[in-house]
């Protein structure tokens, strides 16, 4: 039986060390509508939501993660753009002080797809969530989301 749907995971199994933000939250472009006068591209829809489609790239703190792995892009199919939560300023010997965002998923789902973009077909992966919030906030966040409340994502952890 092959699996057709995307399937629950826990941001802890995909991101077991954690998952550092990458640049902002940015609209998908949709490829497959045409393109309007001005050249740009209409927002892509979610299919299975009718929402507009946001996505996210993160670092994969995992020391493990496969070279290809590390900057995940996770798409989050929302009314309004994401707001993440604030960054943290890091003291980094030899640059000073840089800040970093660390974020989790909320409501993440995975699909697994063959990737045959390199020199041999290898399996990849497709994720989605609902939303994201500042680490260890996901559980507080999903039963807000359950109850039809709104979950301030900015929140500090």
């Amino acid at each position: 039986m092959a699996m057709q749907r995307r399937f629950a995971v826990e941001h802890s199994m995909v991101f077991p060390a954690g998952a550092q933000m990458k640049g902002g939250v940015e609209p998908v472009s949709d490829f497959n509508a045409p393109a309007r006068e001005d050249g740009s591209r209409p927002q892509q829809i979610d299919k299975d939501t009718g929402l507009p489609l946001w996505q996210v790239v993160v670092s994969d703190m995992d020391e493990d993660a496969n070279k290809r792995d590390t900057g995940v892009a996770v798409k989050i199919a929302a009314t309004h753009q994401p707001v993440p939560p604030a960054a943290m300023d890091v003291e980094v010997p030899g640059l000073g002080t840089v800040q970093v965002r660390f974020i989790e998923f909320i409501g993440l789902t995975a699909m697994p797809y063959v990737d045959d973009n390199g020199t041999r077909p290898r399996i990849a992966w497709s994720f989605k969530a609902v939303g994201l919030c500042a680490p260890g906030k996901a559980a507080e966040a999903e039963a807000d989301l359950v109850k039809g409340g709104a979950f301030d994502t900015t929140a500090a952890a």
